[in-house]
């Protein structure tokens, strides 16, 4: 029989277009690429690259920005990335699960999307490290335009603000959360309004919407060449957060927001600071902050640095709701989850990975001192996550979607062109710094693919050694040992076999409780489970339950709570007469054929590492006995 409760969540709201939630999109959403404008044109023009800032120089990179923007954010991410949903929710995990149901009837592609999917995660997280550290710089950097011989105060300055945003994450943002869409709206009018006063000085940077200033700089620029793109790209980085956040706000209020607010406020600026550049080609040094008058360059660095932080704080969140997703999923070993808000489910706290964030943003900024020095490292991890998500939303579009292929074909090879470009033009930026995120990458990708192999392989090994539950039961039925008042749950990962916890209890105490609930917990490739899913129940006889539970990667796994609405005649769940068995593997390395010799050591001391399901699954701790047993692998 089934059981129908109600359900925890309700999803996000996808439709709402109110200013409200614009405005507050604009905080959550539009923060990294929003502070874009601060190096992208210094790093083109005063960095490495070397162009000129003469009218074929500045045109063409302005163009280059513009059709970039349009083509990468508009057209591929806001009108069909943003498509790609999963019950409303987005980012790379959603996507992976869309991808692997589109791919079902071809397991050898689905384990590739998959490991794409993994390592796509993995930049992620490379670049959830490095954009806190740039946009801060590049803010603070703003005093050396405003005062003389303040340079050494940029890193300390830089350092006391990022180690006072990690320290607060626990307290949760939902107080500061509500000024963050505010700012962010003063943020992008004031980009307008600086591009629109340089942009009347010299109007001709207007020619640069013309896609033929592109092709001129390929031309006159030749040795350059695609290269560029590697500094062009940085006008792009946040894009992913736009389906990454869209769980929050819904795909019409992200779009809206992009195209009546935020692409305005950018191309605005960018062409302002070309303007600049066309009248004076030594602002190259810094063109955002001496666009600007000098009575505005003290409040704009405080502008700049809030809206910084607001861009860190929102890659930061991003980070705890996508390890939130993969432990769900089962890539990531389970960690202590802290909910922040008693009325927004997704603001969380991983203390794990927090504290890892602040230790590698500030290695990165006492190691690289400039946004310019990490502007050569950054792109690398944006590149490949974008590359990656382009393959995987290509099996959701052709397998899903009633897309014509005649359409859905150009659009797709388009996609990658464009994403293989910006891919090849960063290889270069690896041996300048950015092979710190793909050796994040790398490492969190081993890790991901580690854990996933090590719990089929663990489970495999305990299938072997597993009893039949009918033929337990049976035999129980048979030889009746002595039954105690109240109710046993044991925790088991296959719904057709006997729990060792029980066997063990069974063996030792030779006893069972006059109850027995045999509970599997499992965790879907979708968002939030309805409520008519969220109860299996069994009667097997013998006062036997079998109960399967069945939560989203966005549900709160409390099964208390979701025990007690669970209403069936005979079942008693009352805290004081309800007892909770776990069993404990602890895994041994063999010989046996299943993954190299130093993965399973690997995966053994991430076992022995992971939280608990005891808190995991907010199972009371007087209530909880836990039993162990060895497990080769």
């Amino acid at each position: 029989m089934k059981i129908a409760v109600a359900d925890q969540h309700a999803p996000a709201s996808g439709g709402s277009t109110s200013l409200g939630v614009l405005v507050a999109a604009l905080g959550v959403v539009y923060g990294d690429i929003g502070t874009s404008p601060l190096y992208v044109l210094k790093e083109v023009f005063s960095g490495r690259y070397g162009v000129q800032a003469n009218p074929e120089g500045v045109l063409g990179i302005l163009s280059l920005v513009f059709w970039s923007l349009i083509w990468v954010v508009s057209i591929k991410y806001v009108l069909f990335i943003l498509r790609a949903d999963n019950q409303g929710e987005g980012g790379v995990m959603a996507l992976l699960a869309l991808a692997k149901r589109a791919t079902a009837a071809f397991p050898r592609l689905s384990r590739v999307l998959t490991l794409c999917g993994l390592f796509g995660t993995a930049l992620f997280y490379g670049d959830s490290m490095i954009t806190p550290a740039i946009s801060v710089l590049s803010a603070v950097e703003g005093l050396e335009v405003a005062f003389e011989g303040v340079g050494h105060w940029v890193v300390p300055l830089a350092l006391v603000l990022l180690v006072g945003l990690f320290l607060i994450q626990k307290r949760g943002t939902a107080r500061i959360g509500t000024l963050f869409g505010p700012v962010m709206l003063l943020w992008f009018l004031v980009l307008g309004a600086l591009g629109v006063q340089g942009i009347v000085r010299r109007p001709e940077v207007l020619q640069a919407l013309n896609p033929y200033w592109c092709l001129k700089f390929f031309i006159v620029h030749p040795g350059v060449g695609v290269i560029i793109l590697g500094a062009v790209v940085l006008a792009l980085t946040g894009a992913e957060a736009l389906y990454a956040d869209m769980g929050h706000f819904g795909r019409k209020p992200i779009a809206r927001a992009w195209f009546f607010l935020v692409l305005p406020g950018l191309v605005l600026n960018y062409f302002g600071q070309g303007a600049l550049l066309l009248e004076s080609a030594s602002a190259a040094r810094n063109p955002f902050y001496l666009l600007a008058p000098s009575w505005a360059l003290l409040p704009l660095v405080g502008l700049a640095s809030l809206a910084t932080i607001i861009a860190s704080q929102a890659v930061i969140s991003g980070a705890f709701s996508l390890t939130y997703q993969a432990i769900q999923l089962g890539y990531i070993p389970r960690m202590h989850i802290q909910h922040t808000s008693s009325e927004e489910q997704g603001q969380i706290y991983v203390g794990v990975v927090n504290w890892a964030l602040m230790v590698a943003v500030v290695l990165l900024v006492i190691g690289f001192e400039s946004s310019g020095a990490l502007a050569a490292a950054y792109g690398v991890a944006v590149t490949g996550t974008m590359l990656i998500t382009t393959l995987l939303v290509a099996a959701v579009m052709l397998r899903l979607w009633p897309t014509p292929r005649w359409l859905a074909i150009p659009l797709l090879l388009g996609f990658l062109l464009v994403d293989s470009l910006f891919v090849a033009a960063n290889v270069p930026k690896i041996l300048q710094g950015g092979i710190f995120p793909l050796l994040v990458g790398l490492l969190l990708f081993t890790l991901m693919s580690t854990w996933k192999r090590g719990r089929q392989l663990l489970l495999e090994r305990l299938d072997e050694s597993a009893l039949s539950l009918p033929v337990f039961i049976d035999s129980i039925r048979r030889q009746p040992p002595h039954r105690v008042p109240g109710t046993a749950v044991f925790l088991s990962a296959r719904p057709d076999a006997v729990p060792h916890a029980l066997l063990h209890n069974l063996l030792h105490n030779q006893v069972l409780h006059r109850q027995i609930v045999l509970l599997t917990v499992v965790s879907e490739d979708q968002p939030r489970v309805a409520p008519e899913r969220r109860f299996e129940v069994d009667a097997y006889g013998e006062e036997f339950f079998r109960v399967i539970l069945h939560f989203g990667f966005m549900d709160t796994p409390d099964v208390p709570a979701a025990l007690h609405l669970c209403h069936l005649d005979g079942l008693d769940f009352s805290p004081m007469r309800t007892t909770w068995f776990l069993s404990r593997e602890t895994v041994i390395s063999t010989k046996r054929i299943g993954m190299a010799r130093w993965r399973e050591a690997l995966f053994a001391f991430m076992l022995r590492n992971a939280n608990s399901n005891l808190r995991y699954f907010k199972l009371p701790l007087a209530r909880v006995i836990e039993l162990g047993s060895q497990v080769e692998i």
